[in-house]
């Protein structure tokens, strides 16, 4: 039987740079949890190392799923989607071949750090983080489909790091799974976009980098018969009954 499920594929952690100290794995979990979501998406920048310890403190409530925001090297970003850590991994060794090993200084971008469940530190990420990597965008959508993940157009409504921001209008068969709208857009700002691109999907995504954004406001609701990434693929594609409820009401 299909149910309405919250799912916010976007959250950082305390390894981001970009991401608060406060984005722990007891307190992403219980931000999840007070916000009323039921899957979050781990999703640090070309990384996803934190994702064992925030899987491991959530005790499945809610369900986390390994994801990496990818930025190519136009400076696009991508929101990767995996179906198990274990391809994330993968996925992560092959993108980190062409990372730049520049290294992260803490002044200007702030700390880079891998935690467990209890939030004891495990080490400090020295490569810095927010980098484009060596691979342009097109590359990394076909190298996500090729290992069964999930390639999403990060914040394309956003003026920088996005498709729009870098290439121009996105083509409309774009081989993208869906694109991601910014959680700050009005109903009648989202709905332009929806009717630009007629037959996409769209998600809304909270790109949490602090706990206060967490909010089913801020995430899509998705019709699914469990909290699974097969059940959320389906969604994207609107198969079985499984679907997008329109972030926007």
């Amino acid at each position: 039987m299909l149910k309405p499920f919250w799912v916010d594929l976007h959250i950082h952690t305390l390894l981001s740079p970009c991401g608060e100290l406060e984005m722990g794995a007891p307190e992403i979990v219980d931000g999840a949890r007070e916000a009323g979501l039921d899957i979050i998406g781990i999703a640090d920048h070309n990384t996803c190392e934190n994702f064992p310890g925030i899987s491991e403190a959530a005790g499945g409530n809610p369900v986390v799923i390994p994801c990496i925001e990818t930025q190519s090297a136009e400076d696009i970003h991508i929101l990767s989607v995996f179906p198990n850590y274990e391809t994330a991994l993968c996925y992560k060794e092959w993108l980190w071949k062409r990372i730049r090993p520049i290294k992260n200084n803490v002044d200007n971008f702030g700390y880079q750090i891998v935690v467990d469940a209890r939030n004891e530190i495990i080490k400090e990420e020295e490569v810095l983080l927010i980098q484009g990597a060596g691979y342009e965008v097109d590359e990394i959508v076909a190298k996500l489909h090729s290992v069964g993940a999930l390639a999403i157009l990060a914040h394309v409504d956003r003026p920088a790091f996005s498709y729009p921001a870098a290439l121009g209008p996105m083509p409309p068969d774009y081989p993208a799974d869906a694109f991601e709208l910014s959680r700050r857009l009005s109903h009648d700002e989202a709905e332009e976009w929806r009717q630009r691109y007629p037959g996409r999907a769209f998600i809304r995504s909270s790109d949490s980098h602090s706990l206060e954004t967490l909010s089913r406001a801020n995430c899509t609701k998705m019709m699914l018969e469990a909290p699974t990434f097969d059940e959320i693929k389906k969604a994207l594609k609107n198969e079985d009954g499984r679907r997008i409820s329109w972030p926007w009401g």
